[in-house]
């Protein structure tokens, strides 16, 4: 009997349980994956029966797929534009001042990552993105003392 790794495929993530630091959440989100079949079945179904209320709940079921994927997204960007206002506090009282003066070329996502970073070492790791326009996944991997984030959606 073959297993698989949990945390590559993404079942951890899915099961609400906490990756280690800096790994990355992978695998389907249930919801899209449950819209995603129902819309194929609704499909053959139409093909299979058509008629105009068939063919009207196929269209009923993409609405609702749509509206749970822009749900979702709607959610994480809220959650991103608040960790990017938190982040820009955090960041006033913890930098000395030529680096308080350039908090606002800091990118949303060098910002989201930041997050994770401890008080002591965000201001080495500020001055490391400014220079080096490091991307979300670097700044995940140079933190040193993580800060675990438990409320992300």
């Amino acid at each position: 009997m073959r297993t698989s790794n949990p945390v590559r495929s993404g079942a951890v993530a899915q099961l609400g349980e906490r990756l280690v630091r800096n790994e990355e959440a992978t695998g389907s989100i249930p919801v899209s994956s449950t819209n995603g079949l129902t819309i194929i079945v609704a499909a053959i179904h139409v093909a299979q029966r058509p008629n105009w209320f068939n063919g009207w709940m196929v269209l009923f079921v993409i609405a609702v797929a749509i509206l749970a994927v822009k749900a979702r997204f709607f959610a994480l960007k809220a959650q991103d534009r608040i960790i990017r206002l938190e982040e820009r506090e955090r960041l006033v009282g913890l930098l000395p001042e030529p680096l308080r003066a350039r908090i606002g070329e800091l990118r949303e996502g060098q910002l989201v990552a930041l997050r994770f970073a401890s008080d002591g070492e965000v201001s080495a790791l500020v001055q490391e993105t400014l220079t080096k326009q490091l991307s979300k996944a670097d700044i995940k991997k140079s933190i040193k003392r993580w800060r675990a984030d438990y409320f992300r959606v």
